[in-house]
């Protein structure tokens, strides 16, 4: 039986696009293209998925919004702020909450997809580095990685401060001082912002500045990053994990089509659905508690988005310190926190796939990654930094907890000094050597077996149990390690040392490598038969 044509009105637009773009080619090339499957790539699709929900919700509260420092006096159905002069920004806002169909609903979804978004990137950029997923060849789409949370911050900070409510104008205090503290050029910077003097410049310009800046500046930076990231990875496609027959020369995975679209679609309406529940159900910044910006008033309890809370933190511990010379001030309790925490994060994430590629000499290309246990220095160093990340983060409440838990606040401040030194040494030490023991088990495992829970009884009544092969799949992860060699990178066949090897910088590298590779415990399969010897009575069992 022969398959029917198609019709003519659907064939001819079809063949007339397809013989001037050639898309018919294009799609049997790629419909069919294999990927590799794991839950955890599902990290980055929920922070593109996040990433459509905020264009489609921020175009909606687009066309209400009023991004103008007007004052007018308010006349809307919320009550309370009857009568009371504001922007016309915070009351475009409150007429968006209180009078437009669905107009909460937006806005809750956007500032939970905002959050979802920051979220996402950041599991997913942890996932990519405690895994090494950003070896070569994807170091560039780990720079954008790092690019997108940044533009994310900002976007975020500009977001909120555009309802010009108290808890919105605190922020912009804050981001205020930060940039009039950097050293000549900020005041400049700080004016070049605001338009003028805190907090709404001379023609009230702050607010219709970071409005063009959040609607078509930013968000043109992101959706161009996003999109070549997206076409990198189709390229590079995903590292897969280790497995059976997976090797850095083959991809084990499922096609695109149906398989991948089908799972994305169906991924894609399931963040739609949870966004739209926590909006309908979780309050998120409630502006017509907190009033019109005043700047001689702060909201009790204040808290910026969790993204921020590491300047918040980092703020608030700071010591008082200032330098006055020449006739002027740098102010270091500002200056530090607003560039010190995120510089060292953020620059020490975009180097690090330099460094580890220049310690180790490894400049192979990888498409399956490591797991976090077989590199010890890199996973204690990531949790070293999510330890710093954290403590910071949690510093920015030193109030709250401090209220809750009934203790002194300056008692908090100092504890949160001194953690966030000891806590990332701590959590650097103990992660290394719990990956250690990680690998000592892996070992063991490959030499010696499993224990496979069946109790074997001697003739003189001695007991022991019975150990096996491990399975083929778990086989295949524990073979997955590459054992590496104490030996110093760029020597020759003679083991004599490359030029580049010598001088303060060759001998640094090498003591780099040493540490990095020094404790290393190798994890290889045996071919011979090892004795279990089963007690007193002597039974001894053979294993493979």
């Amino acid at each position: 039986m022969s398959t029917p044509a198609p019709p003519k009105a659907v064939s001819g637009p079809l063949n007339f696009i397809d013989d001037r773009l050639g898309s018919t080619t294009f799609f049997k090339r790629n419909m069919k293209k294999v990927f590799p499957d794991h839950w955890s790539f599902m990290l980055g699709e929920i922070a593109l998925y996040s990433f459509i929900i905020l264009l489609l919700t921020g175009t909606f509260l687009t066309l209400w919004f009023q991004p103008s420092m007007h004052e007018v006096v308010y006349d809307g159905s919320y009550e309370k702020l009857k009568g009371v002069p504001m922007s016309a920004a915070y009351e475009s806002t409150l007429h968006i909450t209180f009078d437009v169909r669905g107009g909460l609903l937006m806005r809750q979804m956007h500032h939970w997809a905002a959050i979802l978004f920051m979220c996402a990137i950041c599991a997913h950029m942890l996932r990519v580095f405690f895994t090494g997923a950003y070896r070569k060849p994807r170091e560039l789409n780990w720079l954008i990685g790092i690019g997108l949370f940044t533009l994310g911050m900002v976007e975020g900070l500009f977001g909120y401060s555009l309802p010009d409510d108290l808890l919105s104008g605190t922020g912009l205090r804050i981001t205020q001082g930060v940039a009039e503290s950097i050293p000549v050029v900020g005041t400049y910077i700080y004016m070049f912002l605001f338009g003028g003097e805190f907090p709404h410049g001379t023609n009230g310009e702050i607010i219709p500045r970071l409005f063009t800046l959040h609607v078509l500046l930013i968000p043109g930076i992101i959706l161009a990053l996003v999109t070549a990231h997206m076409m990198i990875m189709w390229h590079q496609k995903h590292t897969q994990m280790p497995g059976p027959q997976r090797t850095n020369e083959n991809v084990v995975g499922y096609p695109f089509y149906p398989v991948f679209m089908a799972k994305t679609g169906a991924y894609f309406l399931f963040t739609f659905g949870v966004v739209a529940l926590m909006a309908t159900f979780a309050q998120i910044n409630p502006i017509w508690l907190f009033g019109p910006y005043d700047p001689g008033a702060i909201s009790a309890g204040s808290q910026p988005d969790w993204y921020m809370g590491i300047l918040e933190g980092s703020l608030r511990i700071m010591p008082n310190w200032e330098t006055t010379a020449f006739g002027h001030t740098v102010s270091w309790n500002v200056l530090i926190p607003a560039l010190g925490p995120l510089g060292i994060i953020f620059t020490g994430a975009a180097l690090w796939p330099f460094i580890e590629q220049w310690v180790t000499g490894d400049r192979r290309w990888h498409h399956t990654v490591e797991r976090p246990r077989n590199a010890p220095v890199r996973t204690g160093v990531g949790m070293a930094a999510v330890a710093f990340y954290g403590l910071l983060w949690l510093a920015g409440g030193n109030d709250v907890i401090a209220e809750k838990f009934h203790v002194s606040l300056f008692a908090t401040t100092w504890f949160f000094r001194f953690a966030v030194i000891i806590g990332p040494i701590l959590a650097y030490i103990i992660t290394k050597r719990v990956c250690l023991g990680l690998q000592r088990s892996d070992a063991a495992t490959m030499h010696h077996g499993v224990e496979a829970g069946i109790i074997l009884m001697s003739p003189d009544g001695a007991f022991s149990e019975k150990h096996e092969a491990a399975k083929e799949q778990e086989r295949a992860v524990l073979l997955s390690k590459e054992n590496t060699s104490p030996a110093l990178p760029g020597a020759d066949a003679n083991g004599i040392p490359a030029p580049g090897s010598k001088g303060p910088v060759g001998h640094l590298r090498g003591r780099l490598y040493r540490y990095w590779t020094f404790d290393d415990i190798p994890v290889e399969e045996h071919d011979d038969h090892h004795e279990v010897e089963g007690g007193e009575g002597g039974h001894k069992e053979l294993t493979h």
